[in-house]
């Protein structure tokens, strides 16, 4: 076993690791081109090579397999969405369109790439996510997706449900065919102020959970991302009892650190602590700032069960040499440990 997939596997069990994980990922490809995978074969060009040259500069220590390319579902993609009569038109693609097909070639390709040096997750999002970036990422509507959601709850989750179709029959494949490791598995919270603890647990929450559970066929290898890009918030409470086995979320934005959020999951490993945002220590500070913020992390947090990360995904212009300085402060940590 490497050294890297040693510390993760230590990680992962929530031990304390010979050395704490550093563990960053960025996009290849603009919001648009998000969606853009299937009709467009430049952009999965940029998304193999991307992905590619993103392991060799930065050499991470586990490998979070971008889905860039793929996040436009078959029923979004094709047709503009507007009305609740359109969100019942979403229809399943079945197990056998290429937005199952490639994204096997693709995961396969890249597990096959690191061969097994580090740990590989690949990323998928929950059913009514993918709703939601269509018209947010796509469409630039920001408005669109909670308006619908809200004048016909039951429509929404029903169209999530058949998304949710297709989602498991990746998964099927992606484990049958495959060298993953794991799921990183991305969640976010209705952003309405209508949306209480009641509306997420009869509507969102029971989505959530059909695909963790279906993963967990397979592996309880679940890592949660609970989405804070672009400064949203959620209520970490809701997620608290969610079968993952590491959580990921905006520290910065929710105000919340690793060690609060260690207790909120129940002592499971957590990763992140580094604000992901532009003008931020992560992008300006000094290697002197980047050490104080590593020590003040893991001082408080502890090493047993943590990572060290970004909210969510950072800059495409990331400087591998900010990643060494920040690995470079966690190995001083452990010396003067």
């Amino acid at each position: 076993m490497t050294p890297q997939r040693e510390i993760v596997k230590q990680f992962i069990n929530n031990e304390i690791p010979e050395r704490v994980p550093v563990v960053f990922w960025h996009h290849y490809v603009s919001f648009h081109d998000h969606h853009r995978g299937l009709t467009d074969p430049d952009v999965l060009a940029r998304v193999y090579q991307g992905q590619k040259d993103y392991i060799q500069r930065f050499k991470p220590d586990l490998v979070k397999i971008m889905s860039d390319g793929f996040f436009g579902h078959p029923a979004m993609t094709s047709r503009q969405i507007d009305s609740v009569e359109g969100i019942k038109g979403i229809e399943s693609c079945g197990e056998d369109h290429p937005f199952i097909r490639e994204q096997v070639k693709y995961v396969k390709e890249i597990c096959d790439f690191v061969n097994g040096e580090v740990y590989t997750y690949y990323n998928i999002f929950s059913p009514l996510q993918y709703i939601r970036l269509k018209f947010e990422e796509y469409d630039e509507d920001f408005e669109k997706f909670c308006r619908l959601f809200f004048e016909d709850k039951e429509a929404m989750v029903a169209a999530g449900n058949r998304i949710a179709k297709d989602v498991m029959c990746l998964i099927d494949r992606l484990f049958a065919e495959t060298k993953i490791d794991g799921i990183y598995y991305s969640v976010q919270a209705l952003q309405d102020p209508r949306a209480d603890r009641e509306i997420h647990d009869k509507y969102v929450r029971p989505l959530d959970l059909l695909i963790m559970n279906h993963i967990r066929k397979y592996t309880d290898n679940i890592m949660i991302h609970i989405c804070g890009y672009g400064h949203y918030k959620n209520n970490l409470d809701w997620y608290a009892d969610y079968p993952a086995k590491i959580f990921n979320w905006a520290t910065h934005t929710e105000n919340v650190g690793l060690a609060e959020g260690k207790k909120i999951f129940g002592g499971k490993p957590v990763l992140g602590g580094f604000d992901n945002n532009a003008g931020t220590l992560l992008y300006d500070g000094n290697e002197d700032e980047i050490r104080e913020a590593v020590f003040g992390i893991l001082d408080e947090a502890g090493t047993r069960g943590v990572a060290l990360g970004a909210d969510c995904t950072v800059k495409e212009n990331f400087d591998p040499k900010r990643l060494e300085l920040i690995v470079g402060a966690v190995e001083d940590y452990n010396r003067k440990r």
